[in-house]
């Protein structure tokens, strides 16, 4: 079997899940040429790359994009692939993939719909988002989401067939680029809750800005971290009551610091008001570091509660403050949890697991003829026979 992976973005996301499905089957990895250099040294020997020329054409979805669009359909008819596996995070997929059609389509949804905030009818970039999820649902023979309540979503919402819809977990992409900074001599720095990523209105930060007087009532020398940017932080700064409880870090943050981060933390929290999934959780799990979530998207499904964190209700920060508190006073129960989330990492949500729910589906697009099998066609079989009896 022949697989072509397809990305305009999620670098570490594809490169991971190619690197895994190479140890089955050929892969053939198509990157964009922008930022990617900084990837290049993770990507397995086996997997044949092709950068395309995406730089010149970044923000512009016109006639003069398709040199590039021919560049990657050349690529992959060289390659010959038996299914195209993509990433939907791209508007240029629109015009790209009614070219490809003749090939067996796969996708991947990170969202299924624009967040709160990033759903402007009249403006230009949200609605070639929305045009780029409208093509994406509608093309790909199966769809993969991170969670069965997104399932759901495009069952019941977009009335595509359950039988074209799967779901695996997130798996470890954000993790790795963090953990190879990890210091053997960095441990917990007091007592400290972290909130870790892109700072939007759906990420619920006001809430554990809330929460913290609660917080602190019961653990004084507790510290707040906040890392990430995204929208103006000057109105979550005013909202501050202990001013001094809060430590800041308002940029962008490199893989290094955020290791250092996530290594001090004695537990992660997201009070998302809305999501599909986060890299968060897995991050946290990768470091040994229990979550608290919200039980909002498909968050709760790779939380397991009072296992390997808590889950609470949304625009609750008493409920917020309440499990916080709870983990924040009981050292054990931290690290018994931040060790079960580890192994929930390694087992259920691996990428060898991953990897046998994708070759599975890929094979009942392209079924793998009796004659000529290699060994990892066997795999492949196997993973098919597999799927057929758990169906």
């Amino acid at each position: 079997m022949r697989v072509a992976c397809l990305t305009f973005w999620f670098y570490d996301y594809t490169i991971q899940m190619a690197n895994e499905l190479a140890r089955h089957t050929e892969v053939l990895l198509l990157l964009p040429d922008y930022r990617s250099e900084e990837y290049l040294a993770s990507i397995d020997p086996k997997v044949q790359v092709h950068l395309f020329g995406y730089s010149r054409y970044a923000g512009r979805l016109g006639p003069s994009c398709y040199p590039m669009l021919r560049e990657i359909v050349a690529a992959i008819n060289d390659f010959e692939p038996d299914v195209i596996h993509f990433q939907v995070n791209n508007p240029m997929l629109c015009p790209l993939l009614p070219m490809l059609r003749k090939y067996p389509l796969v996708a991947t949804f990170h969202d299924i719909e624009p967040h709160p905030g990033e759903d402007r009818l009249l403006d230009v970039g949200s609605l070639l988002y929305r045009l780029t999820l409208f093509t994406s649902r509608v093309l790909p023979d199966r769809i993969f989401v991170h969670g069965n309540a997104l399932k759901k979503i495009l069952v019941e919402k977009y009335h595509i067939s359950g039988r074209r819809v799967h779901v695996i977990p997130i798996g470890e992409h954000e993790v790795a680029p963090f953990v190879k900074f990890e210091q053997d001599d960095v441990e917990p720095d007091g007592l400290r809750v972290l909130f870790f990523g892109r700072i939007h209105r759906y990420k619920g930060l006001d809430c554990l800005i809330r929460a913290e007087p609660l917080i602190t009532r019961e653990i004084p020398n507790a510290r707040i971290v906040i890392a990430g940017t995204g929208e103006d932080f000057g109105r979550y700064e005013e909202a501050m009551a202990g001013r001094g409880t809060f430590e800041i870090h308002n940029y962008r943050i490199p893989y290094e610091e955020g290791a250092r981060l996530f290594q001090q933390a004695s537990v992660v929290v997201l009070p998302y008001l809305e999501a599909s999934q986060s890299g968060v959780v897995p991050t946290a799990y990768g470091f040994r570091r229990p979550v608290v979530v919200t039980d909002v998207g498909s968050l709760p499904e790779i939380v397991e509660d009072g296992e390997t964190g808590y889950v609470v209700p949304p625009r609750d920060p008493e409920a917020l403050a309440r499990a916080i508190v709870n983990l924040l006073k009981d050292p054990a129960a931290c690290r018994r949890m931040g060790e079960q989330g580890y192994t929930k990492l390694k087992t259920d949500m691996a990428w060898s697991t991953i990897a046998r729910s994708l070759l599975a589906v890929y094979g009942e697009l392209a079924p793998i003829p009796r004659r000529g099998r290699t060994p990892a066609d066997e795999v492949v079989t196997g993973a098919v026979s597999a799927g057929r009896k758990e169906r």
